[in-house]
């Protein structure tokens, strides 16, 4: 396991773990919050190979 210390708003700590995905690149961690768990396992699973760039795309459907 690797562990980088990080300020985590209080806020995102505060949601439930199963309505997160969280992916990373080279230089950013990025958090995705969901309104259920089955709208972010469907995320995941819809987005297993993206980039970012596509995957934010992506992103902007479930949070409607």
């Amino acid at each position: 396991m690797i562990c980088i210390k990080a300020e985590i708003p209080k806020e995102l700590n505060e949601i439930d773990d199963e309505l997160k995905a969280i992916y990373h690149s080279k230089d950013t961690v990025c958090f995705y919050i969901f309104k259920s768990r089955d709208l972010r396992n469907q995320f995941i699973e819809n987005t297993k190979t993206m980039n970012k760039t596509q995957r934010e795309e992506i992103y902007k459907q479930y949070s409607i």
